[in-house]
């Protein structure tokens, strides 16, 4: 829990209320993010398609737009003037909104269309929310921050798996997204009466504003730091494999374990996503605890997690029963969501108050532009590639690779603490 009392912003919103409205936020980011995943099948049976055009539906055409426009969204959202929470109703509405629209998609083109449109609504989010999360909370509470904050990626995953495959097997693919969608619209008006942005109140007390920082000395910054870059790589594979393996995993339950979407959805929905959560939540616990003692024990636990989940997760996709699958998978899926919070802590940290928003932008212009981007279309371009020698086995021959893969992000993970001293910022 965040404690209220030590935060260093101003007294516009309750530290708690303005946790937990963002969490809500970011589970409808990824709710609607990841629906897909559990539909992709009855989807491409139903529209005709490939794998790869899975693939690319899934990844590549929701990250293009989504890490295209997120540098010059957080670039709005690290000046002065700007509105943060007006920036994250506005992306809310927006994402919502296409989301709606992927159930009234007729054909391939109009539905590949529309999750363009999802991507470039919910670039405006995450940038302006942990600014916002930075200037509300101390330095030595901001990894536990972010991480509460980063809930949302497997609650929101969880809950697409779940509602997903339920409202599918119950009325159809396209019923699904209307109704995960359309709530969002009315959240984003909720979220504007009840949350102000504390710029706008400092603005009224104050002599002048702190001037932007020029967008080329805030690149100049974040490349000069070696921990940053580091950490971009280690959080770039992470999100390679984290995205094409939540995809391809479904699927191969569906295929190979012979299950529902709805039935699909509810078993990783539940069992992984709420590892994911339980991971999430202790990535961020244990690198505020640990980096009090060494600020380099902050990554510790990411680099030790990827590597020991890696063999785990092989084991746990070469089984033929769907429940002993499952139980296994649920400890890589903790071990590999404990990078969440250190990893967007520490950009907080790495780089002046001034340049933050844009620090985070290009943290998510790689881990999605590489990760959700390529992840899942690589991954199914392996799958179709491998369908002459391997059959109906062939996702589960992509997801083999996928999981000794893991023993990458956690070297440079290690490498990233060992400059965290000489580059952490004071505040």
């Amino acid at each position: 829990e965040i404690d209220v009392a030590d935060a260093e912003a101003p007294r516009v919103n309750s530290t708690r209320t303005l946790m937990w409205t963002l969490l809500v936020v970011y589970i409808f980011n990824f709710l609607d993010r990841q629906i897909v995943n559990i539909l992709a099948e009855p989807i491409r049976k139903d529209l005709g398609l490939s794998d790869t055009q899975i693939g690319l539906m899934t990844g590549l055409a929701f990250a293009l737009f989504y890490t295209l426009l997120g540098i010059p969204i957080a670039r709005y959202a690290d000046r002065p003037s700007s509105n943060r929470i007006g920036l994250i109703s506005l992306s809310l509405a927006i994402w919502s909104a296409m989301t709606v629209l992927c159930g009234v998609a007729q054909n391939y083109t109009q539905l590949l269309l529309a999750r363009v449109g999802v991507g470039v609504g919910e670039a405006g989010c995450t940038p302006a929310a942990m600014s916002l999360i930075t200037d509300s909370v101390p330095p030595e509470k901001r990894s536990s921050a972010i991480a509460f904050y980063g809930l949302g990626v497997p609650i929101g995953s969880l809950l697409g798996m779940v509602i997903g495959g339920a409202l599918y097997d119950a009325f159809g693919w396209r019923s699904a997204f209307f109704f995960v969608g359309a709530p969002g619209i009315l959240l984003a008006g909720v979220i504007l009466l009840i949350l102000k942005d504390p710029r706008k109140v400092i603005q009224l007390t104050a002599a002048a504003p702190r001037p932007a920082m020029p967008f080329g000395e805030a690149m100049r910054e974040i490349g000069a730091s070696r921990a940053f870059v580091l950490l971009a790589i280690a959080g770039s594979f992470t999100a390679f494999l984290s995205y094409g393996k939540t995809t391809w995993a479904a699927i191969l339950f569906i295929r190979n374990f012979g299950l529902s979407p709805g039935e699909a959805g509810t078993i990783l929905g539940i069992f992984i996503g709420l590892s994911g959560v339980f991971g999430t939540w202790l990535g961020g616990a244990l690198a505020d605890r640990w980096g009090k003692k060494d600020k380099r024990h902050i990554l510790t636990g990411p680099a030790i997690a990827m590597a020991v989940a890696a063999p785990i997760l092989f084991i746990g996709y070469s089984q033929t029963n769907w429940v002993w699958a499952v139980g296994i998978l649920m400890i890589p899926a903790i071990l590999n969501t404990m990078y969440y919070g250190p990893t967007y802590g520490l950009v907080q940290g790495l780089v002046r108050p001034e340049a933050r928003a844009t620090a985070t932008s290009i943290m998510l212009f790689c881990q999605n532009l590489i990760g959700l981007g390529l992840g899942p279309l690589l991954f199914g371009m392996l799958s179709d590639a491998l369908k002459p020698m391997a059959g109906a086995e062939s996702v589960r021959w992509v997801l083999y690779g996928a999981a000794w893969l893991g023993l990458i992000p956690a070297l440079f993970f290690w490498l990233a603490s060992r400059r965290l001293t000489l580059d952490l910022k004071s505040g």
